[in-house]
């Protein structure tokens, strides 16, 4: 095992489908990005390109050790979600106009890391509410080798 304090380069693959009001959307990406390990927790970063956005937009996707994900999305409407198997917990989405308080109710999340060659594998169904209102449902399916 290398050592992943100063991050090791992987290839990742990512796959999200989102359902709001009854409309269904796709979105793939494959991209290169980083591994690092700090502590006893990896963070995968990775830069989404997406269309009409101008910059490229920094991506942390945190596997704790208690099986956890934290997902934080640094653009102008920074968004920070955190996934907790079964659980609904509370998040931050800031934009221009303030923080907007989420909610995300986590039925699936699964993280598979495997040793040789160094890769991994995170599945989390979630879905996303503003108070008591459901914003939608979504799956997000990321497989990393490095």
């Amino acid at each position: 095992m290398d050592d992943l304090t100063t991050g090791v380069p992987v290839a990742i693959h990512l796959e999200t489908q989102a359902v709001q009001d009854g409309d269904t959307a796709n979105y793939a990406l494959d991209v290169d990005g980083q591994l690092v390990q700090m502590g006893d927790a990896f963070y995968l970063r990775y830069k989404e390109v997406s269309d009409g956005a101008a910059e490229p937009i920094p991506v942390t996707i945190k596997l704790a050790a208690n099986g956890d994900v934290v997902l934080t999305r640094s653009a102008e409407n920074r968004l920070r979600l955190h996934f907790a198997n079964g659980k609904r917990v509370q998040a931050r989405y800031r934009t221009p106009m303030g923080v907007l308080p989420v909610e995300t109710v986590t039925p699936l999340l699964q993280v598979r890391l495997r040793e040789r060659p160094f890769s991994g594998e995170v599945n989390i169904n979630y879905d996303l509410y503003a108070g008591e209102q459901l914003i939608g449902n979504y799956k997000l399916r990321l497989q990393f080798t490095a």
